[in-house]
């Protein structure tokens, strides 16, 4: 008997477990497929295609079909299935973060170094947001320019204001925690504003198999907000524990001789918190959230009778949507 197939668009771990989900996460936010040439890319783009429609060359070996989805999964779009740009990829969170993380906690004390960066975080942010758009619900230039600016503006007041009255008020350990206050305002902001259509129009929700049945702007609101989470989440054990574990390494001789290598150390620390952290958030909900009828019921009364008219008085208890990332 030959070896059952693969189904290659499913996940290959249980992702109703929060394991099942962080090792999904850990496999396909691999750092190390960043590297990958785009014609290697391509190639396991049209084995994934070829494998899904049973076309797969005859001696396809399962490791390899794994391997092909794995580069698939982490560098092309979901929805349109484009080549995305490898810097906006959620694989490059780890090298792109842990490099401009680094430097936010290193240079901290200027308001010019502290700006500078700010704008830094905030320029990758907005390429990753864009990079991992949802498709169905486009987002104008117009719309783009707004979120960007307005969560870069909103880390620069964030960290200059912490900054000043931390300076005035409390120790200098406080000024360290200066650009996590920054990176969570910002996130508060940047990513409600990237995802606005979805809040402003509603997101297609189904039932359990998958049947497109109304929209709700309330799981938009509750999709997005676990994406806000997340993402502080993400990058708080680093920024939080980080400037403590600086603070008292700083108090060495030894470490005051190599003044020129904190950075670089503070750097590959941040990669180190990065590696467990970005399939953890990623992994700290399920992708595939729900909202009850009933919520639906009591404040979107419109969505209601457009899911009474889809499903009759088979209304199902709970309806599930892709929160994104």
């Amino acid at each position: 008997m030959g070896e059952e197939r693969l189904d290659i668009e499913k996940p290959l771990w249980d992702v109703n477990t929060f394991v099942g989900r962080w090792k999904h996460f850990a496999w396909v936010t691999d750092f190390r497929t960043c590297i990958v040439p785009e014609s290697e890319l391509y190639k396991a783009k049209q084995l994934y295609e070829d494998y899904k429609l049973g076309k797969e060359p005859a001696g396809t070996t399962r490791e390899q079909i794994i391997y092909a989805k794995k580069l698939y999964e982490s560098a092309f779009h979901p929805d349109t299935g484009d080549l995305q740009n490898v810097f906006g990829r959620m694989s490059f969170q780890v090298p792109g973060g842990m490099a401009i993380t680094g430097a936010m906690l290193q240079f901290y004390k200027t308001n010019t170094a502290v700006v500078f960066w700010q704008w830094v975080n905030q320029s990758f942010n907005a390429l990753v947001n864009y990079t991992n758009r949802n498709a169905n619900s486009p987002t104008t230039e117009l719309q783009l320019g707004v979120a960007y600016v307005s969560a870069t503006t909103a880390a620069m007041l964030t960290a200059i204001g912490c900054k000043s009255f931390w300076s005035k008020r409390a120790n200098p350990l406080m000024a360290r925690y200066v650009p996590f206050a920054a990176v969570a305002a910002a996130n508060c902001v940047n990513i409600p504003l990237m995802r606005q259509n979805e809040i402003s129009k509603g997101i297609e929700v189904s039932d359990e198999n998958g049947n497109k049945i109304t929209k709700s702007k309330l799981a938009a609101i509750k999709g997005i907000s676990q994406v806000v989470i997340s993402r502080i989440v993400m990058c708080a054990p680093g920024m939080l524990v980080l400037p403590l574990i600086m603070e008292r390494l700083e108090r060495y001789c030894w470490m005051q001789r190599i003044k020129p290598l904190h950075g670089p150390i503070q750097v590959m620390l941040v990669g180190c918190f990065l590696t467990v952290m970005v399939p953890t958030a990623c992994a700290l909900f399920p992708q595939n959230c729900s909202i009850k009828s009933s919520t639906i019921q009591r404040w979107e009364p419109e969505n209601y009778e457009l899911l009474k008219k889809n499903c009759g008085a088979n209304i199902p208890m709970y309806l599930y949507f892709n929160k994104g990332l």
